[in-house]
């Protein structure tokens, strides 16, 4: 009885503090909101990168994580009532220092691709654990008694290299068992699944890990395996046949270490959902059975979708089976799963900076300095410090003080709202809005000894060193000034300024977008300065607004 209680009040305080976040971000998306209305939902129901996802279900909760690579913070918590409509609550990375990091710096700088891949959510007697792979250091894991407060640090649970992909299991007897996959880039092999028992407590493997599935015959580049038992049987849900190319395929098996049979059961077919790759099953406290997946989508990233799941003859079906071959395919508009609650919200994208913290929706890239930002909920803006350029800086690249966020969709405007405070006295010190990826463009604001001066750049080849080139510039003097990018079909995009807020002029060409590595552009802004002066300046970013495309 007294479990009981307790873990009520677990519950109700986890309830608090969701609808306290909630409260932080009610309003819907102004270009993509996958909730109709009228009981049917749209597919992505996230139209924004976040790859390699994973979710579970606490009571009538569903919480989300995903694929951070090395932005900062890390392993993003997105919570939702009925799997449609979500929000992000959390992170529950910091910063990424940990044991088996050598040297404890590595992330201090951008390591584009590296970092946090594959996560898996869960949540077992009372706690919720996150495992993930990082291909160069091992499997690493961190834990929360409430997935909205304070996640513990991390935990360097199976060194390696090459091991990707990781997803805990605790079995009917109560031992633990680790699925994983391996990276070809770093262990020079790939195409296999494996399995190792963990300790009770989750923290280290025990053992060596044994191969359970090879699948270099029939399922090239298998990976992301998420391991579940139903009805006697073991489950391994894992896609193959590359990120956008491939299948969902499902072993199971008597046995936890197999040997395991092997089908299709989500396939493209002939749907625009290309892939669809890995994601996680699901059910409603009604026994409704879900998955969710991504789509690699190019310059957006890998957006997240949700279809429908039922089981035949133990195997299960997604998507719909038309021709009942067992392998369905993806729904584009279905009933939404049965739910209790109708509120409809999206992740958060506008910032209007009136908050003592940092907006949920931004992240670093690389690990954060303190002193980077000042969330001055007093003046309603967000300051961020010009911050000194790297070591044999070439563009901005290798700048780890960006601040992005993910695309949205795939047509928007967004619009920065900023107050430079920059020195003069400063060598090419700057700030401005920033479409980031192998390629990028911006519109930068730097100040000179005769004024501020507005430039728009362009950096294709950013990744390979590529210098940056200035397409169009102009003097402006003005306190406030508005940068504004508009993105169209996910591929081109052009920038403008106003001065007034309500006025726009277009400054220089249109900027073909590319995606980053392993993830999708993103759009935000810096504040740098070259030279290791011991002072800066600053710049007051006022607001941040998604729109539709208002050109």
């Amino acid at each position: 009885m007294l479990l009981k209680f307790l873990k009520t009040l677990v519950v109700l305080h986890m309830t608090i503090c969701i609808l306290h976040a909630q409260q932080k971000s009610t309003a819907l998306s102004a270009v993509w909101s996958p909730d109709q209305g009228n009981g049917t939902y749209k597919n992505p129901i996230i139209h924004a990168d976040y790859s390699d996802l994973d979710v579970c279900r606490v009571g009538e909760d569903y919480y989300m994580t995903a694929s951070s690579f090395n932005s900062l913070p890390g392993l993003p918590i997105l919570h939702s009532k009925d799997m449609v409509n979500w929000t992000i609550v959390n992170h529950a990375v910091r910063e990424l220092r940990a044991p088996g990091f050598h040297p404890e710096n590595f992330f201090d700088r951008p390591q584009h691709g590296n970092g946090i891949w594959a996560p898996a959510i869960r949540y077992h007697t009372g706690e919720f654990y996150i495992y993930y792979g990082d291909p160069d250091f091992g499997i690493y894991m961190t834990k929360a008694k409430n997935p909205l407060g304070e996640w513990t640090p991390l935990k360097l649970v199976k060194a390696g290299k090459g091991l990707i992909d990781a997803c805990p299991f605790w079995d009917e007897d109560g031992q633990a068992y680790l699925v994983h996959g391996l990276a070809g880039s770093r262990a020079r092999i790939k195409s296999l699944l494996a399995i190792s028992k963990l300790s009770a407590d989750g923290e280290k493997t025990i053992g060596s890990s044994r191969i359970i599935y090879d699948g270099h015959d029939v399922d090239p580049t298998i990976e992301g395996p998420k391991l579940h038992r139903r009805n006697g049987y073991y489950y391994v849900f894992a896609p193959a046949g590359g990120v956008s190319t491939g299948w969902q395929t499902i072993l199971r098996s008597k046995e936890i270490f197999g040997p395991y049979e092997r089908k299709i059961v989500l396939q493209q077919g002939n749907t625009p959902v290309n892939g669809p790759h890995q994601g996680a099953w699901v059910d409603t406290p009604n026994g409704e059975d879900w998955f969710f997946h991504f789509q690699d989508v190019g310059t957006i990233g890998r957006i997240v979708h949700l279809q429908p799941m039922a089981w035949k003859d133990d195997w299960p079906v997604i998507g719909l089976d038309e021709d009942g071959d067992g392998a369905g395919n993806p729904v584009l508009v279905y009933r939404k799963p049965t739910s209790a609650y109708n509120t409809q919200i999206n992740p958060q994208e506008s910032d209007q900076f009136a908050t003592n913290q940092l907006g949920l929706q931004w992240q670093w890239h690389a690990n954060p300095q303190d002193w980077w930002h000042f969330a001055d909920a007093k003046r309603k803006v967000l300051s961020l410090y010009s911050v000194p350029l790297p070591e044999a800086y070439k563009n901005l690249w290798d700048v780890p003080n960006l601040l992005l966020q993910k695309m949205p969709a795939a047509n928007f405007t967004a619009s920065l709202e900023i107050k430079p405070k920059l020195d003069p006295k400063q060598p090419e010190e700057r700030t401005g809005l920033l479409i980031m990826g192998k390629d990028y463009g911006l519109i930068a604001l730097k100040r000179t000894e005769s004024g501020y001066l507005l430039e728009q750049i362009d950096c294709y080849g950013a990744d390979k060193g590529a210098k940056e080139k200035i397409n169009a510039s102009q003097r402006i003097d003005s306190e406030t000034i508005s940068l504004r990018v508009s993105v169209h079909d996910g591929e081109q995009a052009s920038f403008s300024f106003s001065t007034d807020g309500e006025t726009y002029t277009t400054l220089g060409g249109s900027f073909n977008l590319k995606e980053g590595h392993w993830i999708g552009a993103k759009i935000g802004t810096f504040c740098s300065r070259a030279g290791l002066t011991n002072d800066g300046g600053r710049v007051d970013l006022q607001s941040f607004l998604v729109e539709k495309n208002l050109d």
